[in-house]
């Protein structure tokens, strides 16, 4: 990307998300060999709740939340893309969260509820 596009996708993401807690998946490409040395450390990070040694396209999925984009902005930038041995960044912003760790968080569409089971008509 270049200056004006990263500085217009910074400010529609910002505008977007706003002040509102920000969840985010960020998938690394690494090299191999330092696979565990990596994961190690992001998995030091507080923001950081899981990392995945993952095969496939990607090498590591990690799951991070922050207060507000501003803050994983700064995050990926300051602290993941200076890992030694990290290829590739590329994160993916969770839109809405229909279960996690077990517990349904919202309604869907079949009428299920994170506090009961599904509902009868």
């Amino acid at each position: 990307m270049q200056d004006k596009e990263k500085t217009e996708y910074d400010t529609v993401m910002s505008n977007y998300y706003g002040d509102d807690q920000v969840t985010s998946l960020i998938n690394l490409k690494i090299d191999t060999k330092e696979a565990d040395a990596i994961a190690e450390r992001i998995s030091e990070y507080e923001v950081v709740e899981d990392v995945f040694l993952v095969t496939g396209d990607t090498d590591i999925i990690a799951k991070v939340k922050f207060q507000n984009y501003n803050q994983l902005k700064r995050f990926l930038v300051e602290k993941i893309a200076n890992i030694q041995g990290i290829k590739e960044i590329k994160t993916m912003m969770v839109v809405m969260t229909f279960k996690e760790r077990g517990e349904l968080k919202t309604e869907s569409p079949n009428g299920q509820r994170s506090d009961d089971t599904p509902r009868s008509e």
